[in-house]
């Protein structure tokens, strides 16, 4: 069995654009990943179609080797673009690998050590407590989910006196808390839009009185010892990690014991092989994973296999997806689990290949915010 060909198709999930991998065989095999869009969208193909010459011919089961080829031959690291292509390519060999031998990806990991994946929901469109919670029930009855993830701003972090947005985002969580089951897990995502270390610290205080199951990038990820420092002084679960790119990047923020939580990104870090990696360290540093997962059901089942067979995995984010018509049959949750699929090859999950044909693009960029001074920010 040897690699034939790389087929790229641009298509959406919902109103975000997602890059869908194919890579097919000599033996008539197709294995499936889902490149990460970090922007610009459409580089994305060009370097899937210069990294299908480094392979072309390789047995796509040796997922190792060539994950390991497609790293070395850019002489320097990688970067986000570069990562997000040799990720998709990584995940389609897995797959390939996986349908070959007529079982489940998780199988060729060693197996699942847990039966089904839980998972946590982002909810980022309530303005206000009451409208909060009502929006968490509703994803509670629609999918069972236990967890939730929110964002602690309740205006711009650019605006306005910053004591005073942490006194809001703490009476905001709490009148939440107030009005949920003792049991429902609230996360807050601060977006790493913070570079001082003491604001950061000012939230994380605002939110500790009631009890957030963890405050995900409260600093900008850039300078590693900050981390360690933070998190010394936080009294909450700190997270970070969807920001770095690779073993040595959570090894330096491992080392410095700057997290509780690391948040790798599948398809971010280089796919299912450089995970595992990390996972590994982290593990041996008592720290649990919670990969970040924004992503189209595609980079979810990569995730879900992941988590089967991970030992110190423990709740991964999940998007409900409405709009993704190529994705005959997600994971989808119940009881707050995604349920594994061991009588499915590979990632178990069907592609439309019909549907991918169609144009159903949309653009999305970022946009960065305008500080009151006129200079600019992360948004």
């Amino acid at each position: 069995m040897k690699i034939d060909r790389i087929r790229t198709y641009m298509t959406r999930v919902d109103d975000r654009p997602r890059l869908i991998v194919a890579v097919d065989t000599t033996d008539g095999i197709t294995g499936w990943g889902e490149a990460y869009n970090h922007g610009p969208d459409r580089a994305l193909p060009p370097v899937l179609d210069w990294l299908e010459h480094q392979i072309a011919g390789e047995d796509p089961r040796r997922v190792t080797f060539i994950h390991q080829k497609l790293i070395q031959q850019s002489r320097f690291p990688p970067g986000a673009i570069g990562l997000a292509a040799i990720a998709a390519i990584d995940h389609a060999c897995w797959d390939i690998a996986a349908k070959a031998a007529g079982v489940p990806v998780f199988q060729l990991l060693g197996g699942n050590v847990r039966d089904k994946v839980e998972v946590y929901c982002g909810v980022y469109s309530a303005p206000d407590a009451t409208q909060a919670v009502e929006e968490v029930q509703r994803y509670h009855e629609e999918g069972g989910y236990r967890a939730f993830k929110l964002s602690p701003y309740r205006r711009s972090p650019h605006q306005g006196r910053w004591g005073e947005l942490c006194r809001v985002a703490g009476d905001w969580f709490g009148k939440m808390r107030s009005c949920l089951p003792a049991d429902f897990e609230l996360a807050f995502d601060a977006h790493a839009r913070i570079s001082e270390p003491v604001r950061a610290l000012q939230l994380a205080n605002a939110l500790a009185p009631y009890d957030p199951l963890f405050l995900e990038e409260p600093l900008r990820p850039e300078h590693i010892p900050a981390w360690g420092a933070l998190r010394a002084q936080m009294s909450i679960p700190l997270a970070t990690g969807e920001s770095l790119y690779n073993r040595f990047e959570f090894l330096s923020l491992l080392s410095a014991r700057g997290a509780d939580i690391i948040q790798p990104d599948i398809a971010v870090v280089g796919g299912l092989t450089e995970m595992r990696r990390i996972a590994d360290l982290a593990d041996a540093h008592f720290v649990t994973v919670m990969p970040h997962n924004p992503m189209g059901p595609l980079a979810t089942a990569h995730n879900v296999h992941f988590a089967a067979a991970q030992p110190n995995f423990r709740m991964l984010e999940y998007k409900p997806p409405r709009h993704a018509p190529w994705a005959i049959d997600p994971y989808l949750p119940k009881e707050g689990h995604l349920e594994l699929r061991p009588d499915r090859a590979g990632w178990g999950i069907e592609i439309d290949e019909e549907a991918l044909k169609s144009d159903d693009y949309i653009h999305w960029e970022r946009r960065i915010e305008i500080k009151r001074d006129g200079s600019t920010a992360y948004p």
